[in-house]
């Protein structure tokens, strides 16, 4: 349990100073490499705090038109977009408010290559070095069999590259600079004599930069190594480490009941409000509370949607819980506004920002923004 704050529940806190830590960590990488760190949206994006974040990133990376348009509108910094297959109708817009265009295949590349020199744009190749350094989040892995991510060695074509100033790979997850020292052990290999030819090398996302335990210095020399071989600026695109323990989400308790363990209904939902509890799984820490029996009182929480298995976890408090107590649960910046959803008429949580001792709502949402979904 905590103190109670005056802000109808659920919502998602995001506190500011831990944001700027994280920011301050990815700046020191930058400084001491001369490499260029882009926000990842597709984990992160409050545009809101765009302004703070582009005093110490590069810019923005996008995985379709909606998420470039936002970089461009609220960050205006670099622009880069990758997408599995471009949209023929969006091209034009793409091609006009980013900087760097990542394709996915030669197919892709044939298809807008014309416009893309025309207009001197810079673009890029996803290539897959098969190498998968992930165990247990195959749904997660770029580098898993059968995989739609990138261009493997046997179907890149360097005759066909004419225009392609860069290269891209995206194989981690959540990992630390070891598994990424593997995943670019394999990208030499197999892509080494093409690298020499590039501008640039962008080592994609999933780098946990920000985490206590993160090899940084690895992560440097790994920069140095890949800049002094082959002459590129190295591009990296993380977004759980901008956001990393930067964000809370605030419920309040609706009811408890009993069906052999005591389970305590909340007003949030894994479903509709943090997806990758359900979807990595995972479960998320709430403060004050301990393992399944670890304190006196256990309690597995609920949400009140009506998806039987919709359950965030099981929890210990020193106290029972009580209708109308307050939990706060952790790291709920990332991969949580980005990817809710109103199933069974939830409310979207509203959006809070913590700057020192002060607390205000950026933005709260209702039965409009529901129906405004549907038809």
């Amino acid at each position: 349990m905590m103190k109670h704050f005056n802000i109808a529940t659920p919502f998602y806190l995001i506190d500011e100073e831990r944001l700027v830590k994280n920011l301050k960590i990815l700046k020191q990488v930058m400084d001491e490499t001369d490499c260029r760190i882009l926000l990842a949206q597709k984990c992160f994006s409050m545009f809101s705090v765009y302004p703070l974040i582009g005093k110490y990133l590069s810019g923005t990376t996008a995985s379709g038109l909606f998420e470039a348009k936002l970089g461009a509108d609220y960050m205006g910094l670099e622009n880069h977009i990758f997408s599995v297959a471009y949209r023929e109708e969006e091209i034009d817009e793409i091609f006009n408010i980013c900087d760097h265009i990542i394709f996915n295949s030669f197919s892709q590349w044939e298809k807008y290559k014309r416009k893309a020199m025309e207009l001197k744009k810079e673009c890029g190749l996803r290539i897959n070095p098969e190498c998968s350094t992930q165990e247990g989040h195959a749904i997660y892995d770029p580098c898993s069999p059968y995989s739609r991510m990138g261009i493997t060695k046997k179907n890149f074509h360097s005759d066909q590259s004419e225009g392609i100033s860069g290269l891209h790979f995206h194989t981690l997850c959540e990992q630390n600079s070891d598994a990424l020292k593997v995943t670019i052990d394999a990208v030499e290999k197999q892509f080494g004599e093409i690298l020499p030819k590039m501008k640039w090398l962008n080592f994609g996302g999933g780098h946990h930069i920000t985490r206590s335990d993160y090899d940084i210095e690895t992560l440097v020399q790994l920069i140095h190594r890949m800049k002094e071989r082959y002459g590129v600026t190295v591009y990296l695109e993380p977004g759980e480490a901008v956001a990393l323990n930067a964000g809370y989400l605030v419920t309040t308790v609706l009811d408890v009941i009993d069906n052999g363990m005591e389970i305590a209904i909340v007003d949030t939902s894994a479903a509709c409000h943090m997806p990758d509890v359900l979807e990595m799984p995972y479960r998320p820490e709430v403060i004050g509370a301990g393992k399944p029996g670890e304190k006196k009182y256990t309690y597995r929480l609920g949400a009140p949607t009506c998806l039987a298995g919709d359950f965030i976890g099981d929890y210990s408090f020193d106290q029972p819980l009580q209708i109308g107590d307050q939990l706060c649960f952790c790291d709920m910046a990332i991969y949580s506004m980005v990817k809710n959803n109103t199933f069974n008429g939830m409310n979207l949580p509203s959006i809070a920002l913590r700057e020192a001792e002060d607390i205000k709502v950026i933005k709260t949402f209702g039965y409009e923004d529901f129906k405004s979904r549907l038809s």
